[in-house]
């Protein structure tokens, strides 16, 4: 299959080939806006294996997302010294699902399906997001996928539910170090995370 060759291609990053082709795409994308909505995945192997399909209801976009932690400002009321902290706050989710949330309230008639990381320099992350319309006739016929037009699957991403959601929440994990991630986060004190 030609998968097999474009999965090749991305895995040897090193290469000089793949290092031109990469500097030319950042070029452009650093000048783009921060959501594209992209005509073709760049990375076509990873898309159909999280579930992409070339036909209508399903759209690709393509995220910039600063490389930083949160950014806050000085307290102006008093705090105890463990209360003030400015720098090193890291959020509690990936950026890959904030990624996914950026741009779900782009598209706010579509669900997200799946991301994958396309790039990263410096200053970026460049992420590429497929989505689903769940309106489209297309889609809630076809019986592998129409599960997203259920009424349990609106703003999935907002709750969690997407593969980097679950991955942040620690679902990818079962066993003995796991115990006190389930039923939530917010259950067992919140010693979960």
């Amino acid at each position: 299959m030609m998968y097999k060759y474009v999965r090749d291609f991305w895995k040897k990053r090193n290469s000089p080939e793949f290092k031109a082709l990469q500097r030319e795409r950042l070029i452009q994308w650093r000048k783009s806006k921060t959501i594209v909505r992209v005509e073709h995945p760049t990375r076509i192997d990873r898309a159909r294996s999280m579930g992409y399909k070339a036909k209508q209801g399903y759209i690709v976009t393509r995220i910039k997302l600063r490389r930083t932690r949160l950014r806050k400002s000085r307290p102006s009321q008093g705090r105890h010294t463990k209360g003030q902290q400015v720098r090193k706050i890291q959020p509690g989710k990936s950026f890959k699902w904030i990624a996914e949330e950026r741009v779900a309230r782009k598209y706010p008639n579509l669900e997200v399906l799946n991301s994958y990381q396309v790039a990263e320099d410096g200053r970026f992350k460049w992420y590429e997001v497929i989505l689903v319309d769940p309106n489209q006739p297309t889609i809630y016929k076809d019986p592998r996928i129409n599960w997203v037009c259920n009424p349990s699957s609106r703003n999935r991403v907002f709750r969690g539910l997407t593969s980097a959601g679950r991955r942040s929440r620690g679902l990818h994990k079962k066993g003995v170090g796991s115990e006190k991630i389930r039923p939530s986060l917010r259950a067992h004190k919140r010693e979960g995370k």
